[in-house]
């Protein structure tokens, strides 16, 4: 039997046990959601603020709203994830005015309502009452790391510019086209990375990614725009798909091809002629199916060897079966 071969189907009962594992834990975070929207709210009056206390899995949790912690908490996520005060208050059914409330403060969330924000930026509901956020820095070429509780991405000078022209490349081939925003641009880069490894069994790009409510995510995109944004190789716009927010980027150079090899450019080809004409919705359920995303924790990274534990709706890799 051929090594690949060996590696696809050596610990085939752990990689099962794993995803069924994280069956479990999605099954008893949903019981934690029902049991948040029927716990018992109680009420204390204070002069100086007003408490909310409910329960989830006999933990006690309190949001101060007068002193506005989880309405700034809040603003730094919708910020931080480019959301609209407007999209967020269609999500949790209320008016823009009665959301502006809650992020300055004044007007109390129910349980449902903490819920769905807390899916929206991605974290536990428990991690969002704490107002907890899962930091990560992304530190670009020679900058100085520092000390810090926070993971740390380290992005080399090699990789940092072959992800720059991967990006590049992609904005000029389907960058214009009405469906690309950064939420489906997250989830190509995702293809492109992770099924050239399980073709070539090497790196592409090698970024990092994590798991998102909304599908993988890339640790370095953020960081690296900025940058190619303060160097004037992309600019953002702001536009609409059907009645949704979406920010798009647009190429302002050509990219260096020359960095790339005939056969990463085909496989990138490949990518954007197979994935590249999904919506954001489309092409996040699509990776919600794939082992990587299913075997990791929330928020946790991707690991890329798991690729080799695909089935044959994600394999892009023909396995030779002889012994």
């Amino acid at each position: 039997m051929n090594f690949s071969k060996r590696r696809k189907i050596k610990n085939s009962n752990k990689l099962e046990a794993i995803v069924a594992k994280n069956a479990t834990a999605q099954i008893e975070e949903r019981q934690k959601k029902q049991c948040a929207k029927n716990a018992r709210r109680k009420f204390k009056s204070n002069p100086k603020d007003k408490i909310l206390y409910f329960t989830i899995d006999k933990h006690f949790y309190k949001d101060y709203t007068v002193d506005n912690m989880l309405g700034r908490f809040i603003l730094e996520q919708r910020k931080k994830h480019d959301l609209t005060q407007e999209y967020l208050a269609s999500v949790l059914e209320i008016s823009r005015p009665t959301y502006i409330q809650i992020e300055q403060g004044e007007r109390d969330l129910t349980v449902t309502e903490a819920q769905k924000l807390s899916d929206i930026f991605g974290l536990s509901l428990e991690d969002f009452l704490a107002k907890k956020d899962n930091k990560v820095k992304v530190v670009l070429e020679k900058e100085k790391v520092l000390k810090s509780p926070e993971i740390t991405i380290r992005v080399q000078r090699k990789n940092l510019n072959k992800f720059k022209q991967v990006l590049l490349y992609i904005l000029e081939k389907v960058g214009s086209r009405p469906n690309i925003g950064e939420t489906v641009l997250h989830k190509l880069l995702y293809f492109i990375d992770f099924d050239y490894y399980e073709k070539f069994e090497e790196n592409l790009m090698g970024a990092t990614y994590i798991k998102n409510h909304h599908g993988p995510t890339s640790v370095e995109l953020g960081a690296i725009i900025k940058d190619m944004q303060d160097k004037k190789e992309i600019e953002a716009i702001n536009s609409k798909y059907f009645k949704f927010d979406q920010k798009k980027y647009l190429p302002l150079r050509r990219p260096h091809l020359d960095i790339l090899s005939a056969r990463e450019k085909e496989h990138i080809d490949d990518i954007l002629a197979r994935l590249a004409d999904k919506n954001a919705k489309e092409i996040e359920s699509y990776s919600h199916g794939d082992i990587p995303w299913l075997s990791a924790k929330d928020g946790q990274k991707l690991s890329y060897e798991s690729v080799f534990y695909r089935d044959e709706h994600y394999s892009v890799r023909t396995y030779d079966d002889e012994l």
